[in-house]
């Protein structure tokens, strides 16, 4: 994809790394949307970086979708990059006597029936450019899972097959599908503390290799996925699973 001159929409923008490829994105002289659900935080990225836009959206809401769709082909029509970023994460212990899947079924929400909802609005936006791309928020965790977030790693198993699926029924259009799959990042997708973990990625660190990732085309299957994650990539072709799973995992 091409770094300057697009029209970007962020779905889960306000936030983590949707707001850091917005402020990345809008530095390269994009024109750029983000969304979310907190009016508050819209405010303030637009307060603070008066050339992005924010534009409410639920994605739960069907009314708020077609409202936000309906406005950003009528203010947007050159809209050409939709990252389909918004996702929660939550741990479960499946062991205890009063688990239910109040926390499961929120995540199927909003990270899969989610992404599919952002897809379906805005596509027939991007189809309409002579060069467009969609990359949606996956996870290094959909290859091989973290045991404690069993539902929020099968969610990002979903969407790589999914996307899979998705790039090669686009592949003979103008949409280019690309899969963005971080490791653990300093931000507070699972709370205060991993915004501060020593042991994450700085987000800054990550956003700038990721940008260079998407400058130089580095995206092999429309993957991007950094070195260091290859591991978990390949571990069941390489014969590793077993061992980073328990790495991972430990009893």
């Amino acid at each position: 994809m091409r770094m300057t001159d697009n029209t970007v929409l962020i779905t889960g923008g306000t936030s983590g790394i949707g707001r850091a490829l917005a402020e990345a994105f809008h530095d390269r002289g994009n024109r750029v949307i983000v969304t979310g659900r907190r009016q508050d935080m819209l405010d303030e990225i637009t307060l603070g970086r008066p050339g992005i836009t924010g534009l409410y959206l639920d994605l739960n809401d069907a009314v708020s979708l077609a409202r936000a769709a309906s406005s950003v082909r009528a203010r947007f029509p050159r809209l050409n990059v939709l990252i389909a970023n918004a996702g929660i994460s939550r741990n479960e212990d499946m062991t205890t006597e009063d688990w239910d899947t109040a926390e499961a079924e929120a995540m199927v929400q909003t990270n899969i029936v989610g992404v599919l909802r952002a897809v379906a609005a805005f596509l027939p936006i991007l189809k309409q450019q002579s060069l467009s791309t969609i990359m949606a928020t996956s996870s290094a965790l959909a290859f091989l899972p973290r045991a404690d977030f069993p539902t929020y790693c099968a969610t990002k198993s979903f969407l790589h097959s999914w996307l899979t699926s998705l790039r090669h029924q686009l592949s003979k259009t103008s949409v280019d599908v690309l899969e963005l799959s971080p490791p653990y990042v300093q931000t507070e997708l699972t709370g205060a503390a991993q915004a501060v973990d020593s042991r994450a990625m700085p987000l800054a660190a990550y956003i700038s290799a990721v940008m260079a990732m998407l400058e130089q085309g580095d995206h092999p299957r429309g993957e991007l996925l950094l070195e260091r994650d290859q591991a978990r990539r390949w571990a069941e072709r390489d014969g590793t699973y077993d061992r980073i799973f328990a790495t991972l995992n430990p009893a």
